[in-house]
Protein backbone atom coordinates (compact mmCIF):
# COMPACT_ATOMS: atom_id res chain seq x y z
CA UNK A 1 0.00 0.00 0.00
CA UNK A 2 1.19 3.56 -1.04
CA UNK A 3 2.63 5.78 1.56
CA UNK A 4 0.64 8.93 2.33
CA UNK A 5 2.27 12.23 3.61
CA UNK A 6 0.69 15.21 4.97
CA UNK A 7 2.44 18.24 5.21
CA UNK A 8 1.86 22.17 6.53
CA UNK A 9 4.43 23.98 4.65
CA UNK A 10 5.76 27.88 5.51
CA UNK A 11 5.99 30.59 2.74
CA UNK A 12 9.78 29.48 2.64
CA UNK A 13 9.12 25.92 1.94
CA UNK A 14 9.94 25.00 5.73
CA UNK A 15 7.50 21.89 7.05
CA UNK A 16 5.41 23.32 10.07
CA UNK A 17 4.06 19.69 10.69
CA UNK A 18 3.97 16.29 8.81
CA UNK A 19 2.51 12.71 9.18
CA UNK A 20 3.02 9.81 7.43
CA UNK A 21 0.92 6.23 6.98
CA UNK A 22 0.48 3.69 5.19
CA UNK A 23 -3.16 4.49 2.75
CA UNK A 24 -3.98 6.36 5.61
CA UNK A 25 -2.70 9.12 7.98
CA UNK A 26 -3.78 12.33 9.59
CA UNK A 27 -2.35 15.81 10.69
CA UNK A 28 -3.21 17.66 13.50
CA UNK A 29 -1.76 21.94 12.87
CA UNK A 30 -1.41 23.52 15.99
CA UNK A 31 -0.19 27.01 14.86
CA UNK A 32 -2.24 29.63 13.38
CA UNK A 33 -2.11 29.86 9.61
CA UNK A 34 -0.35 32.63 7.91
CA UNK A 35 -0.05 34.11 4.28
CA UNK A 36 2.29 31.78 2.43
CA UNK A 37 1.21 28.30 4.44
CA UNK A 38 0.55 25.61 2.19
CA UNK A 39 -0.75 22.70 2.51
CA UNK A 40 0.42 19.09 0.73
CA UNK A 41 -0.66 15.84 -0.08
CA UNK A 42 1.87 13.16 -1.58
CA UNK A 43 -0.61 10.14 -2.42
CA UNK A 44 2.57 8.20 -3.60
CA UNK A 45 0.94 6.63 -6.29
CA UNK A 46 -2.64 7.42 -8.34
CA UNK A 47 -5.35 6.55 -6.88
CA UNK A 48 -9.10 6.91 -4.71
CA UNK A 49 -8.80 9.09 -1.60
CA UNK A 50 -10.98 10.53 0.93
CA UNK A 51 -9.54 13.89 1.46
CA UNK A 52 -9.95 16.71 4.34
CA UNK A 53 -7.34 19.71 3.73
CA UNK A 54 -9.90 21.76 6.36
CA UNK A 55 -12.05 20.37 9.15
CA UNK A 56 -14.32 23.15 8.25
CA UNK A 57 -14.76 22.17 4.71
CA UNK A 58 -14.55 18.71 5.03
CA UNK A 59 -13.73 15.69 2.97
CA UNK A 60 -14.37 14.36 -0.66
CA UNK A 61 -13.60 11.37 -2.43
CA UNK A 62 -11.12 11.94 -5.18
CA UNK A 63 -9.12 10.74 -7.71
CA UNK A 64 -5.55 11.94 -7.07
CA UNK A 65 -2.98 11.91 -10.11
CA UNK A 66 0.26 13.77 -8.08
CA UNK A 67 1.42 15.77 -5.49
CA UNK A 68 -1.23 17.99 -4.22
CA UNK A 69 -0.41 21.48 -3.36
CA UNK A 70 -2.95 23.47 -1.63
CA UNK A 71 -1.84 27.44 -0.77
CA UNK A 72 -4.30 28.81 2.19
CA UNK A 73 -6.39 31.32 0.81
CA UNK A 74 -6.35 34.83 1.92
CA UNK A 75 -8.30 38.08 1.70
CA UNK A 76 -10.29 38.24 -1.30
CA UNK A 77 -9.68 34.57 -2.12
CA UNK A 78 -10.92 33.61 1.10
CA UNK A 79 -14.51 34.93 0.96
CA UNK A 80 -16.63 32.13 -0.88
CA UNK A 81 -15.44 29.64 1.71
CA UNK A 82 -17.25 29.71 5.29
CA UNK A 83 -15.29 32.18 7.44
CA UNK A 84 -14.59 29.02 9.90
CA UNK A 85 -12.45 27.51 7.16
CA UNK A 86 -8.75 27.60 8.00
CA UNK A 87 -9.25 29.75 10.64
CA UNK A 88 -8.06 29.29 14.17
CA UNK A 89 -4.74 28.04 15.98
CA UNK A 90 -5.94 24.32 15.42
CA UNK A 91 -6.80 22.38 12.19
CA UNK A 92 -7.48 18.80 11.13
CA UNK A 93 -5.93 17.38 8.09
CA UNK A 94 -7.05 13.45 7.02
CA UNK A 95 -6.39 11.05 3.85
CA UNK A 96 -7.76 7.87 3.53
CA UNK A 97 -7.46 5.66 0.80
CA UNK A 98 -11.00 4.68 -0.35
CA UNK A 99 -12.39 1.36 -0.43
CA UNK A 100 -13.84 -0.53 -3.43
CA UNK A 101 -17.26 -0.79 -2.23
CA UNK A 102 -16.92 3.63 -1.95
CA UNK A 103 -15.10 3.76 -5.19
CA UNK A 104 -18.40 2.09 -6.99
CA UNK A 105 -20.91 3.76 -5.65
CA UNK A 106 -23.67 5.79 -7.46
CA UNK A 107 -22.71 9.29 -6.12
CA UNK A 108 -22.76 12.88 -6.93
CA UNK A 109 -18.83 12.34 -8.99
CA UNK A 110 -18.63 16.37 -9.24
CA UNK A 111 -18.56 16.94 -5.98
CA UNK A 112 -14.35 18.35 -4.43
CA UNK A 113 -14.60 20.61 -1.45
CA UNK A 114 -10.37 20.32 -2.31
CA UNK A 115 -10.80 21.98 -6.08
CA UNK A 116 -8.57 25.08 -6.98
CA UNK A 117 -8.09 27.20 -9.92
CA UNK A 118 -5.07 26.12 -12.44
CA UNK A 119 -3.25 22.82 -13.64
CA UNK A 120 -4.65 20.18 -10.23
CA UNK A 121 -3.88 16.53 -9.63
CA UNK A 122 -7.07 16.44 -7.89
CA UNK A 123 -10.28 15.70 -9.18
CA UNK A 124 -12.66 16.25 -10.67
CA UNK A 125 -11.94 19.98 -11.41
CA UNK A 126 -13.81 22.80 -12.36
CA UNK A 127 -12.64 25.39 -15.18
CA UNK A 128 -14.42 27.90 -17.16
CA UNK A 129 -13.24 30.50 -19.43
CA UNK A 130 -14.53 33.43 -17.66
CA UNK A 131 -14.94 33.73 -14.28
CA UNK A 132 -16.40 37.71 -13.16
CA UNK A 133 -14.33 40.18 -12.50
CA UNK A 134 -11.53 37.17 -11.76
CA UNK A 135 -13.28 37.19 -8.05
CA UNK A 136 -13.39 34.28 -6.06
CA UNK A 137 -17.07 34.10 -5.12
CA UNK A 138 -17.95 34.25 -8.93
CA UNK A 139 -14.99 31.01 -9.39
CA UNK A 140 -15.78 27.54 -11.53
CA UNK A 141 -14.43 25.69 -8.56
CA UNK A 142 -18.09 27.18 -6.75
CA UNK A 143 -20.06 24.93 -8.59
CA UNK A 144 -18.85 22.19 -7.11
CA UNK A 145 -17.89 22.72 -3.53
CA UNK A 146 -21.10 21.02 -2.70
CA UNK A 147 -23.22 24.06 -1.26
CA UNK A 148 -26.54 24.53 -2.99
CA UNK A 149 -27.99 27.79 -1.19
CA UNK A 150 -29.08 29.92 -4.34
CA UNK A 151 -31.10 32.65 -3.30
CA UNK A 152 -28.92 35.21 -3.08
CA UNK A 153 -25.44 36.08 -4.32
CA UNK A 154 -21.42 36.94 -3.14
CA UNK A 155 -19.84 35.82 -0.10
CA UNK A 156 -20.44 31.98 1.10
CA UNK A 157 -22.50 30.89 0.87
CA UNK A 158 -24.00 32.46 -1.94
CA UNK A 159 -20.96 31.50 -3.85
CA UNK A 160 -21.43 30.54 -7.60
CA UNK A 161 -19.80 30.49 -10.97
CA UNK A 162 -20.55 33.91 -12.30
CA UNK A 163 -20.79 34.41 -16.47
CA UNK A 164 -19.59 37.99 -16.27
CA UNK A 165 -22.55 38.77 -18.67
CA UNK A 166 -20.99 36.61 -21.69
CA UNK A 167 -23.07 35.34 -24.07
CA UNK A 168 -20.04 32.33 -25.26
CA UNK A 169 -19.36 31.27 -21.62
CA UNK A 170 -18.42 27.68 -21.05
CA UNK A 171 -17.94 25.41 -17.53
CA UNK A 172 -15.72 22.09 -17.91
CA UNK A 173 -15.86 19.58 -15.52
CA UNK A 174 -12.34 16.83 -15.28
CA UNK A 175 -12.70 13.57 -13.90
CA UNK A 176 -9.59 13.08 -14.18
CA UNK A 177 -10.41 9.30 -15.23
CA UNK A 178 -13.38 7.83 -17.03
CA UNK A 179 -16.49 7.13 -15.44
CA UNK A 180 -20.17 6.38 -16.27
CA UNK A 181 -23.25 9.15 -15.35
CA UNK A 182 -27.09 9.05 -16.46
CA UNK A 183 -27.74 11.72 -14.56
CA UNK A 184 -26.90 15.27 -14.05
CA UNK A 185 -28.54 18.30 -11.79
CA UNK A 186 -28.22 21.66 -11.54
CA UNK A 187 -28.93 24.68 -9.10
CA UNK A 188 -29.15 27.93 -10.88
CA UNK A 189 -28.26 30.82 -9.07
CA UNK A 190 -32.07 32.31 -8.15
CA UNK A 191 -31.67 35.67 -6.38
CA UNK A 192 -34.11 37.22 -8.46
CA UNK A 193 -35.02 39.88 -9.25
CA UNK A 194 -31.60 40.61 -9.23
CA UNK A 195 -30.94 37.42 -11.19
CA UNK A 196 -31.87 36.55 -14.89
CA UNK A 197 -32.30 32.90 -15.62
CA UNK A 198 -31.46 29.71 -18.54
CA UNK A 199 -34.15 28.83 -20.20
CA UNK A 200 -31.07 26.30 -22.09
CA UNK A 201 -28.29 24.63 -22.35
CA UNK A 202 -26.14 22.16 -24.13
CA UNK A 203 -23.90 19.37 -22.64
CA UNK A 204 -20.72 18.37 -24.63
CA UNK A 205 -19.16 15.17 -23.33
CA UNK A 206 -15.95 13.48 -23.69
CA UNK A 207 -17.29 10.68 -26.18
CA UNK A 208 -18.57 12.85 -28.71
CA UNK A 209 -21.83 13.37 -27.82
CA UNK A 210 -24.32 16.33 -26.48
CA UNK A 211 -27.27 16.85 -24.97
CA UNK A 212 -29.76 20.29 -25.04
CA UNK A 213 -31.37 20.95 -21.88
CA UNK A 214 -34.56 23.36 -20.99
CA UNK A 215 -35.19 25.01 -17.61
CA UNK A 216 -37.29 27.48 -15.80
CA UNK A 217 -37.24 30.07 -13.24
CA UNK A 218 -37.07 28.72 -10.74
CA UNK A 219 -34.78 27.91 -6.94
CA UNK A 220 -35.49 24.42 -7.54
CA UNK A 221 -33.09 21.80 -8.67
CA UNK A 222 -33.01 21.06 -12.76
CA UNK A 223 -32.60 17.48 -13.34
CA UNK A 224 -31.60 15.63 -16.33
CA UNK A 225 -31.43 11.71 -16.99
CA UNK A 226 -29.94 10.00 -19.78
CA UNK A 227 -28.44 6.88 -21.00
CA UNK A 228 -25.13 5.95 -19.63
CA UNK A 229 -22.19 7.75 -20.88
CA UNK A 230 -18.91 6.83 -20.26
CA UNK A 231 -16.88 10.01 -20.18
CA UNK A 232 -13.87 11.73 -18.55
CA UNK A 233 -14.71 15.02 -19.03
CA UNK A 234 -18.02 17.49 -19.43
CA UNK A 235 -19.07 20.83 -20.77
CA UNK A 236 -21.72 23.13 -20.32
CA UNK A 237 -22.64 26.02 -22.78
CA UNK A 238 -24.50 27.68 -25.02
CA UNK A 239 -26.66 28.75 -22.50
CA UNK A 240 -29.66 31.02 -23.31
CA UNK A 241 -30.80 33.87 -21.32
CA UNK A 242 -34.42 34.36 -20.55
CA UNK A 243 -36.16 37.08 -21.59
CA UNK A 244 -35.79 39.55 -18.82
CA UNK A 245 -33.89 42.97 -18.12
CA UNK A 246 -31.73 40.90 -15.70
CA UNK A 247 -28.37 40.54 -17.16
CA UNK A 248 -26.95 38.10 -14.43
CA UNK A 249 -27.65 34.53 -14.51
CA UNK A 250 -25.16 32.15 -12.73
CA UNK A 251 -24.66 28.62 -11.68
CA UNK A 252 -24.70 27.77 -7.94
CA UNK A 253 -23.63 23.95 -8.40
CA UNK A 254 -23.40 21.05 -10.91
CA UNK A 255 -23.70 17.31 -9.60
CA UNK A 256 -23.11 14.84 -11.83
CA UNK A 257 -24.76 11.37 -10.92
CA UNK A 258 -22.76 7.61 -11.38
CA UNK A 259 -20.24 5.23 -10.35
CA UNK A 260 -16.14 4.71 -11.55
CA UNK A 261 -15.79 2.14 -13.61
Amino acid sequence: MAEFILKVLDKEGNAVAVSHGEGETYLVCDREYVEGDQLVFEPGESGYVWLQLDDVLGKSLVYVTGRVVYPIPFGEKRINLSPKAFAGTKHLLTAKKARDFEVKSYRNLALNVNDQHGDVCCFPHASANVETRGEAVFAAKNAIDGVTANDSHGIWPYESWGINQRDDAVIRLDFGREVETDRIILYTRADFPHDNWWTEATFTFSDGSAMTVHMEKSAAPHEFTFDKKRISWLEMSHMIKADDPSPFPALSQIEVYGTDL
